[in-house]
């Protein structure tokens, strides 16, 4: 059962779903993408969108005891928290390294927040409250696919999605956007990040107990892009090109629905939701027309629920 609650000391493998909103815009009932895995209180957190901070407070994680982080792809709403909570973990006397884990520029993305923090922990430095210099702490890797971490609580393996298959020109094949597959000793948790149809990621998602999904609408987005005018203000080659990357680079519920039945999942976890276009939070008719497809569980992600 999912619940919402604080966290609290437990063996074995949760998942808190700190922030739910699809991106980029903020919204103010949803934190940005961001998820908690603590497997035997060990912490992992996978995406750091923004809000990832405040939502791990009101979880009532110790960010000091945060050391490995996930990245799925550089969208700033999966990476635009992440500067803070490292920021914060410092600033909380962090000194063992954080690792950061993702796609290719991940190095880059780590040195560049840790240089935008780099005059606050001068100051903070001189202040008298910690001596470490904040790059010293933070270290970002640039990882490829197949198995690409493992320890005593987890074992990670990334494929490459189709989160940015439409790109074309000398932009095709530059980025990369990763799904990832966390077997714990108790459950196989995958997280398809941002992604379009992808054969790769329905045969990582094989027999998962849970597989937390993005769920999008073109057409919502659309209406919202409409009424804040932001569509009008877009000439016609960006209206194709936001069009292409709604439909080709992310999951309606047809694509939810047949992975979710095609990988034999147990639960399916609807997250990174495209904010509706009349401006509500209910997306109960979201989950009805993928129950009508997939027998499994089927539940719709709030900030801070537990599973």
């Amino acid at each position: 059962m999912a619940q919402t609650s604080p966290a609290s000391s437990k063996t074995g493998t949760r998942l808190i779903t700190l922030g739910t909103s699809g991106g980029p815009n903020p919204r103010d009932r949803r934190a940005q993408s961001s998820n908690l895995l603590v497997v035997n209180d060990a912490l992992y957190v996978i995406d750091a969108g923004d809000g990832v901070s405040r939502r791990l407070a009101k979880a009532g994680i110790n960010i000091r005891e945060i050391g490995t982080i996930f990245i799925t792809h550089h969208h700033d709403d999966h990476t635009a928290g992440l500067g803070t909570l490292m920021s914060v973990g410092w600033d909380q006397q962090r000194t063992k390294p954080v690792n950061v884990y993702g796609p290719p520029r991940t190095e880059e993305l780590v040195k560049a927040a840790v240089q935008y923090f780099t005059i606050s922990a001068e100051i903070r430095i001189a202040d008298g409250g910690r001596t470490v210099p904040i790059s010293q702490v933070f270290l970002g890797h640039d990882v490829g696919t197949g198995i690409v971490y493992q320890d005593t609580n987890i074992k990670v393996t990334a494929v490459e999605n189709s989160h940015y298959d439409f790109h074309k020109g000398s932009d095709s094949g530059k980025h990369k956007s990763y799904s990832y597959r966390f077997e714990t000793p108790h459950r196989v948790i995958v997280f398809t990040g941002d992604t379009g149809v992808s054969d790769a990621v329905n045969e990582l998602a094989k027999d998962a107990d849970l597989l937390v999904t993005e769920t999008a609408s073109f057409e919502d987005r659309k209406q919202r892009f409409i009424s804040t005018g932001q569509w009008q203000a877009m000439t016609p080659a960006e209206q194709e090109g936001i069009t292409r990357q709604a439909t080709q680079g992310h999951m309606g519920l047809e694509v939810v629905w047949k992975m979710a039945a095609r990988a034999n999942v147990k639960t399916l976890v609807l997250s990174h939701l495209t904010a509706r276009a009349d401006g509500s939070d209910d997306y109960t008719e979201w989950a009805d027309e993928v129950k009508k497809h997939f027998s499994g569980q089927v539940l719709i992600a709030k900030d801070l629920m537990e599973f």
